[in-house]
């Protein structure tokens, strides 16, 4: 009875050097679904719009829902895997994915979409948490887990990209809400493979779970950007509305960290921050998403409401940004190799940057190449920049801490995306309205150019409504307003890139592991030389077996989190 569980572990140990590659692709698979529904709906605004009406801040958050309440709940299912089994918290996230997009395909009202986008994100808050987690468990060898980070970024950049190419298609052929019943189908298979495949697995589950300081924090991220939201909706600093919420969020999040710092076992380890190279890491990732899927949104509105491409060509227009994104992807790890993440991250800034305001000649005439040329810039850029930001910001943190590491990398990613639309959402609209201030002089009726000042889409079907020379008047003077405020974005954003650039300069030039991290590899590079029963019992056999944990400093990542470590020896060093 006692070679048994030995065998067992032997025949794991093979199947998981097979198998572990597909497991991969079920992981990105998971991803790709999270990404994708954070831009699917961008091209679909317009027909939102014309559906369902929803004022200028429903329709802010109906797109914004979605990566909002995912970011606020990254850490709560991130720690709730470790404690009753990430695959466990995944699975759970496919099914609740499944039906909440059930639901907003069938939404008749703005109210019901909204809560269905909410609702998605909590499936999505799921799902993000658990699929670096298991790739750390499937992937022990620091060389190949750092190909299969290079994939699993790549993804979520591709997923993020070609959301509105998917959606324009569907858009065109059938109707909005078609948007997102193609992830019901997908749930459908990958909810069984995904219980065939996936290995199980907890963390370090020594101490209580802070339910209270999660709840916190997801409080006080809603509170900050809700408040965000309203000031760019044309809400001054001063009204109670816009300032409540961002004082109670800030009080809320100030709350949230002086509690980690006096708890034992606290969610995520505040000193982490100390450190120079991980908190400019975790900065990067938030302006690389923040340009990444702000200025999308605010792109596929020019696209399709000054250019007049229908919501598919809007996508296709998009796709050089998802081919140049997957190339940084399946280069990022040699690149970050051979350059170093400082100058890896500060000039994918800098490219990004020069592609935005390459992006400032922008007006009513349609110049397709010079798009192109600035969406190849803009995907490879900020891909190679999140790579870089991802793999700095993991392999300065602690090896113990590496599962917290990776919560606030991936609420970093996920924050920024809802950061960046509402924030350039808010810039956008607040420099479209001056714009319009003319229009009553005009012989604009105030009700058209109070509901003209609401959106662009909004300008056309009350252009529309009046018909005739003042209808002509309304459209064009609300499209040039348009135009200008989406210089005055990108201008902004280019800033914003700038300062990720100077931040940069703050990260490390290379890439360099302590030498007792390194030492391990030397035992894993010479399994082949060792008998069978004695290598499978130095694959990190013990993480394998569900419920069982690695004793105390068995390597990084111990607590099951991964830890990504990009490791490089003497001869890969610079």
């Amino acid at each position: 009875m006692t070679g048994t569980p030995n065998a067992r572990i032997r025949l794991r140990a093979a199947a998981d050097g097979a198998n572990r590659w597909v497991v991969l692709v079920v992981l990105c698979l998971s991803l790709l679904l999270v990404a994708l529904d954070a831009t699917v709906l961008h091209v679909a605004v317009p027909a939102v719009t014309e559906d369902l009406r929803p004022s200028a801040a429903g329709l802010l958050w109906i797109v914004d829902a979605y990566p909002l309440v995912c970011a606020s709940l990254l850490i709560l299912f991130g720690t709730l895997g470790d404690r009753v089994g990430r695959r466990r918290v995944l699975l759970l996230g496919y099914a609740l994915f499944g039906v909440a997009s059930a639901v907003a395909a069938l939404a008749d009202s703005a109210g019901v979409l909204i809560a269905a986008r909410a609702l998605l994100g909590v499936g999505g808050a799921m799902i993000m948490p658990a699929t670096l987690s298991i790739l750390r468990q499937v992937f022990p060898d620091r060389r190949e887990r750092a190909v299969a980070i290079g994939v699993w970024s790549a993804v979520a950049a591709v997923g993020a990209a070609t959301g509105p190419v998917i959606g324009g298609f569907l858009v065109e052929h059938y109707w909005w809400g078609s948007v997102f019943l193609i992830n019901i189908p997908l749930m459908a298979l990958i909810l069984p493979v995904g219980r065939l495949l996936l290995p199980e697995s907890r963390g370090n589950d020594d101490g209580p779970w802070d339910v209270l300081g999660a709840l916190m924090a997801a409080a006080g991220v809603l509170g900050v950007v809700l408040g965000v939201k309203r000031a760019g909706t044309g809400e001054g600093l001063a009204d109670l509305a816009t300032l409540v919420p961002l004082l109670l969020g800030a009080a809320l999040l100030a709350a949230f960290v002086r509690r980690q710092k006096r708890r034992t076992h606290p969610l995520i380890d505040i000193g982490m921050f100390t450190r120079p190279a991980f908190s400019t890491a975790v900065g990067c990732i938030v302006l690389a998403m923040l340009a990444l899927v702000g200025l999308e949104l605010v792109a596929v509105q020019y696209l399709q409401l000054v250019l007049g491409l229908s919501p598919l060509e809007t996508g296709l227009r998009l796709l050089p940004l998802t081919f140049a994104a997957m190339a940084a992807g399946a280069t990022g790890s040699h690149t970050l190799r051979r350059f170093g993440p400082r100058r890896m991250v500060g000039w994918g800034f800098v490219l990004t940057a020069a592609s935005v305001l390459t992006l400032t000649v922008m007006g009513r005439d349609d110049r397709p190449v010079l798009l192109a040329v600035a969406f190849v810039a803009l995907g490879f850029g900020l891909q190679s920049t999140l790579f870089g930001a991802y793999e700095s910001m993991l392999s300065e943190a602690p090896a113990d801490r590496a599962g917290g590491a990776a919560a606030i990398g991936e609420t970093s990613y996920q924050l920024g995306a809802g950061m960046g639309i509402a924030l350039l959402g808010s810039v956008m609209n607040a420099a479209y309205t001056p714009g319009l201030a003319g229009l009553r002089a005009d012989g604009v009726p105030a009700s058209a150019a109070a509901g003209a000042g609401h959106s662009l889409g909004e300008a056309y079907q009350e252009a529309a409504a009046l018909g005739g020379p003042l209808g002509a008047v309304l459209r064009a003077t609300a499209r040039d307003a348009f135009i200008d405020g989406l210089h005055v974005t990108l201008l902004v954003s280019a800033g914003l890139l700038l300062l990720g650039a100077l931040a940069a300069l703050r990260l490390p030039r290379v890439m360099e592991c302590a030498p007792k991290l390194c030492e391990p590899r030397e035992p894993v590079e010479r399994l082949g030389d060792a008998p069978p029963s004695e290598a499978a019992d130095r694959l990190d056999a013990p993480p394998r077996v569900p419920g069982r944990r690695r004793p105390g400093g068995a390597g990084p990542g111990h607590s099951g989190r991964p830890a990504h470590r990009v490791v490089t020896s003497a001869r890969h060093r610079n």
